[in-house]
């Protein structure tokens, strides 16, 4: 019997969709239009995205997930439903099992919530795995060992932390710390220093062109020059800033980050801690890939630190590899329906 099977990485600032034997297909924005006069959905993903702004005030182009989990639900119903239908090319004859990825700290509302849009955007089946273990898992660790293995997955809205043995989560952590609290951080800071009043586009730019979570040698400094208004003449302003400023502006949020992988390494039992000290902490998702994040965390904890390979897919692989070997994985899955 055909069944098809699609797995989601339903992020905050991003959606990933794996599909078996074919990989990841789609990665888009998690950003809908929608029109406030008749409610109307006017666009998804990558075209959503581009109206962020820019908008009059008949739309409103928004993020529907806020720290990893649903804050909109017929908005994110209504994404789901476009990706999904994306996924599938139009071709409406099987409804798919559809597996989705959700932050390991979820509360039975929150996963229910996501059950419920995925089933009403046409999937047959809705399954929910914890993104820690589908991050493990698209990061080709061993999860069915009897030994820790230590996760951090840096996502656009959470950052997940767990040490996995045996199939399941032994300790974790999850703060709502990730790639737009970096963003805003990055925002706040150049309004307070320079005056100077950017966008969300422009900041998360910025942070990908010269960022870093240490401060560089003299020698290694980037610079580049933004963009935007200033807050007293409210008149447009080109302005220089280096890799400095952004560093600076991230110290809080990568404190609490920190504060949060300390707090899984403190309640590892002892034995993994062993194992995670000889094996060291992957990181995944897409704000592992700030400059020096991984030699951060190795400072300030004194575990070796690795960035998995092509991290902002581990989430999205590891949930279409969970859904394809639904036996092998039966443990690791939350829930099902």
């Amino acid at each position: 019997m055909f069944r098809k099977k699609i797995g989601i990485d339903l992020g905050t600032t991003t959606t990933l969709v794996y599909v078996p034997k074919k990989g990841i297909i789609i990665n888009e924005p998690s950003v809908v239009a929608i029109s406030l006069i008749d409610k109307k959905v006017l666009a998804v993903g990558n075209e959503a995205k581009e109206m962020i702004g820019r908008t009059p005030d008949s739309i409103i182009a928004h993020r529907p997930l806020k720290d990893g989990v649903i804050a909109d639900y017929r908005t994110t119903e209504s994404m789901l439903r476009y990706f999904i239908n994306k996924a599938l090319s139009g071709v409406k004859l099987f409804r798919p099992e559809v597996m989705i990825s959700v932050p390991a700290g979820i509360t039975s509302t929150e996963r229910r919530a996501v059950i419920g849009a995925t089933l009403a955007s046409g999937a047959k089946a809705a399954y929910i795995i914890k993104q820690p273990l589908a991050a493990a898992i698209g990061a080709e660790i061993p999860i069915g060992s009897a030994s820790g293995h230590m996760i951090v997955e840096l996502g656009g809205g959470t950052t997940e932390i767990a040490v996995i043995s045996l199939g399941g989560i032994v300790t974790s952590n999850s703060v709502r710390i990730g790639g737009t609290r970096f963003d805003a951080a990055i925002m706040e800071h150049i309004k307070k220093k320079y005056g100077l009043a950017i966008g969300e586009s422009s900041s998360e730019t910025i942070k990908i062109k010269i960022g870093s979570a240490l401060f560089l040698d003299e020698k290694d400094k980037m610079s580049t020059e933004i963009k935007g208004r200033d807050i007293i003449s409210g008149l447009p302003r080109i302005l220089k800033i280096t890799s400095d400023d952004i560093t600076e502006a991230l110290q809080n949020e990568l404190y609490g980050i920190i504060s949060a992988i300390k707090s899984v390494l403190y309640n590892t039992p002892p034995e993994l801690s062993a194992d995670v000290m000889e094996k060291g902490m992957i990181l995944s998702g897409g704000t592992s890939q700030l400059r020096n994040i991984d030699k951060l965390f190795t400072q300030t904890t004194g575990v070796p630190c690795y960035v998995a390979d092509k991290p902002y897919l581990c989430v999205a692989k590891g949930t279409g590899i969970a859904l394809e070997n639904l036996d092998s994985y039966k443990r690791s899955i939350l829930s099902t329906r």
